[in-house]
């Protein structure tokens, strides 16, 4: 193996990249429609939702901590949107400033908890996922909101309008998702911000010597993680034309494995933005591609615990080779 090769392979996005191609090869031999323009256009309708907390996850978890009130979030924000422009309180605009800012609050709360009180994130973010979603529910009495007739809103449709490139339909939220994926790939990686994130997950102690300011990084991570994981909820209620206090349920641990899987240390210390794009689309077309090739929905826990184990031991022995300069 080339010196070239040797260095491709290394990094954490080479392992998801051939397993993402791998698959989408053998689920279209398995069944065409997969890559129909139709399905595609679907696909990417959901998936993008989920990444955008997959994209704050990530930085997040480089900084080693975790969130996982972000699928609780999902579902609340959406409820206090429209429950408040429903009742004629505030108006639609209005109401997503405040969904958004009590969301980036939350998310300050529970980094607060982590950085000042020392409970370890795991601890802090159960604690917080169970407050909001009891809230969520607790406000709608367990009933959807009514979201039908925001289409014809200026901001729903900047945020999910629909449009065409060739023969496939897509929505504004992609676009929203590529512009976060760009922004939050050049933070990680062409900035003291960036650095800063990776210094806190890998050597706190160190960092704090070398004057970085460890607390406010993880603080602000944890107010972009609530702030996305809300901004992504009113998106998909407005897609689906509900907000339902039970939406996101589980998306929290969906979203760390679209993260693992792309190749960011679990301990911290490490990440990439590239490589969780990549998690997110394998994830989301196994999801797809298994209920097409008519492999009961049921299982698909079963091949995500696979992947996740396999990307995870490949990561592992990858990182030796490297480091051993294999």
């Amino acid at each position: 193996m080339t010196a070239f090769a040797k260095r491709i392979a290394a990094k954490p996005e080479f392992g998801p990249c051939v397993l993402l191609v791998a698959m989408v090869l053998v689920f279209y031999q398995l069944n065409p429609a997969f890559l129909s323009v139709r399905n595609i256009g679907n696909t990417l309708a959901f998936t993008v939702e989920l990444g955008l907390i997959a994209l704050a996850m990530t930085l997040l978890m480089t900084a080693g901590e975790f969130d996982l009130s972000v699928g609780s979030l999902f579902g609340f924000c959406p409820v206090l949107m429209w429950t408040l422009y429903n009742t004629g309180t505030t108006s639609m605009e209005l109401g997503f400033a405040i969904a958004l800012l009590t969301a980036t609050v939350i998310g300050l709360i529970s980094g607060l908890f982590v950085t000042r009180l020392k409970i370890p994130s795991f601890l802090v973010t159960l604690g917080m996922l169970l407050v909001v979603r009891g809230t969520a529910l607790f406000v709608t009495s367990g009933f959807p909101q009514r979201t039908w007739n925001a289409r014809d809103l200026w901001l729903a449709e900047l945020l999910v309008g629909d449009f065409k490139v060739g023969g496939l339909r897509l929505h504004m939220s992609l676009l929203w998702f590529l512009l976060a994926a760009v922004l939050l790939g050049l933070l990680l990686t062409r900035t003291r911000t960036g650095n800063w994130i990776q210094a806190a997950g890998g050597n706190p102690s160190a960092a704090r010597a070398r004057g970085v300011k460890v607390d406010g990084t993880k603080l602000k991570l944890f107010a972009l993680s609530g702030a996305m994981a809300g901004f992504a909820g009113i998106v998909s209620s407005i897609r689906t034309a509900a907000a339902n206090p039970n939406s996101g349920t589980g998306y929290e641990l969906e979203v760390i494995a679209m993260v693992v899987i792309g190749g960011t240390a679990l301990g911290g210390g490490r990440g990439t933005i590239i490589g969780t794009v990549l998690g997110i689309f394998i994830l989301r077309l196994m999801r797809n591609g298994i209920v097409l090739v008519g492999v009961p929905g049921l299982a698909y826990n079963i091949f995500i615990g696979a992947i996740i184990l396999g990307m995870m031991a490949l990561h592992s022995w990858l990182y030796r080779r490297h480091q051993e300069g294999r």
